[in-house]
């Protein structure tokens, strides 16, 4: 007895503790916060469903209830309830409400997939030219590199969009199967290596200023050892400041070295590093070239690798040893192939780099 006790008393623990778990995480991080509409039709659709599931077990919990109360056995009391095995009504009734229950729920979400699976306009040439806005998403190992194809412009880890403006997304895979994910503006969309999966988002502007202007995005397909660690940063700008940026990113030049360290940090960089890595943003080789994030705004970012702050400190310590942050990651560790010396120097050159400067 006492050892069921112990067992009962360790199960509910752990229960409470589960429970408790499960209303962890963080507030830019969830879907239960629509940002956009998107978000906010997907969000509707799962409440319709959650309400309808209510009623069918208030209903059912209430019908169980009458009956056990009607029905109880009394003392003294052996008759038998009325039986209603083989009666017709009764099966016609509860064969039709299910029928029913899944076509209230089946309508709106065969609207909604439609609706939202609707990127017509990402195909029409005239629709490119008046303003759709198309970016290319592709997932490697563990980082996301966006290219804008209608401005020449290529950047990764953080993502510009503008706000109250549908973005139509190509979604492809470059090793193997990831998902992109942006929880407080739209569902997963997965990213495949041998076909591209399109869909469109949209953020409200106010609330992207409520958020500060930055969502939050993750890789939602378990994709190797730093599946949990394959974040990026997405920043929601008004229009006009969006349009300021691509201008600026369109017609940024490889930044001139502010010292005399980070010139030797350029020169370590391009017998280094840029085989794999790009530092401006009209990047105009292949996909297949692009083996590493583009770096031309690195000096602008608040992450090193989407998960570190970025200051010098965390960028010495990711080029000596990525692994240790990243497990799996296909980047080289540095610390024993280049100097203190020639680290600090890269670290300095890497650190200016800006878009526009």
């Amino acid at each position: 007895m006492k050892q069921r006790l112990q067992k009962g008393s360790l199960l509910f623990i752990v229960t409470l503790f589960m429970a408790a778990l499960s209303g962890c995480g963080k507030p830019y991080l969830s879907a239960l916060d629509p940002a956009g509409e998107v978000a906010r039709k997907q969000y509707d659709l799962m409440m319709w469903s959650v309400w309808i599931m209510v009623f069918v077990m208030v209903v059912v919990f209430a019908v169980f209830l009458a009956v056990l109360i009607r029905f109880r056995r009394k003392k003294g009391d052996e008759s038998i309830p009325k039986q209603v095995a083989g009666n017709h009504k009764l099966e016609i009734l509860w064969t039709i409400i299910p029928i029913v229950l899944l076509i209230l729920i089946a309508i709106p979400t065969i609207s909604q997939v439609f609706s939202l699976g609707d990127t017509k306009a990402m195909d029409k040439k005239k629709d490119a030219k008046q303003g759709a806005l198309i970016v290319k998403v592709r997932a490697s190992l563990y980082w996301w590199e966006f290219e804008y194809p209608g401005y020449g412009v290529v950047t990764s880890q953080e993502l510009v969009v503008p706000t109250n403006q549908k973005v139509y997304f190509q979604v492809k895979a470059s090793d193997v199967k990831h998902s992109f994910w942006i929880p407080s503006v739209g569902g997963k969309m997965d990213a495949n290596t041998d076909n591209i999966n399109k869909f469109w988002l949209e953020i409200d502007d106010k609330k992207a200023e409520d958020a500060g202007n930055v969502f939050y995005g993750k890789c939602a397909e378990l994709c190797g050892p730093s599946h949990a660690l394959m974040d990026f940063r997405v920043k929601a700008v008004p229009q006009d400041e969006f349009k300021a940026w691509i201008s600026n990113m369109k017609n940024a030049k490889e930044t001139k070295p502010a010292s005399a360290l980070a010139q030797e940090g350029q020169d370590v960089f391009k017998k280094s590093c840029i085989s794999c890595h790009a530092v401006t943003p009209n990047d105009t080789r292949p996909e297949q070239a692009r083996t590493a994030p583009n770096l031309a705004t690195f000096g602008e970012r608040e992450k090193v690798a989407g998960i570190l702050d970025c200051d010098e400190a965390n960028l010495k310590n990711w080029i000596k040893d990525p692994g240790k942050y990243k497990p799996g990651t296909k980047m080289p560790a540095f610390g024993d192939k280049l100097s203190d010396r020639q680290i600090d120097a890269l670290a300095a050159y890497l650190m200016q780099l800006k878009a526009g400067e």
